[in-house]
């Protein structure tokens, strides 16, 4: 039983972009499913979706990974932030920027799971989750 599904997601995520896989699938969660919508909205992913299998009780998620035109990979780095050990925080005004900009943070907040320019643009803070750029 995996504890942090969030950096089981990321390090799923991870493993098949270095080994350049089409996609990967994984257990779902809705937070899972929210930090998928947001790598799609950034363009770090193709496509992702929600399938039930047969004679299985849980749902799974597919992602399907993105690269360029000469197959290098469009996630070059994903880090987990925010642990159950050591949760990580920030009020709206100390948002991170990842990369001046180039990457993005996703953010949990009041309002739900969202990007840190999407925090910032409504004044808002939470626990960063993670890092992709």
């Amino acid at each position: 039983m995996v504890n942090d599904t969030i950096a089981d997601m990321l390090t799923r995520i991870r493993n098949a972009n270095l080994s350049k896989s089409e996609s990967v699938a994984l257990p779902t969660s809705k937070t899972n499913e929210q930090i998928a919508k947001i790598l799609k909205n950034e363009g770090f992913i193709n496509d992702f979706a929600v399938s039930q299998e047969e004679g299985k009780p849980y749902k799974t998620l597919t992602l399907n990974l993105k690269y360029d035109s000469r197959g290098n990979r469009v996630i070059t780095g994903i880090r987990r932030i925010s642990k159950p050990g050591l949760r990580v925080t920030v009020s709206a005004d100390k948002l991170p920027r990842v990369l001046n900009g180039l990457g993005i943070a996703i953010i949990s907040t009041s309002s739900g799971i969202m990007t840190d320019k999407h925090a910032r643009k409504i004044n808002v803070g939470g626990e960063v989750l993670a890092y992709v750029w």
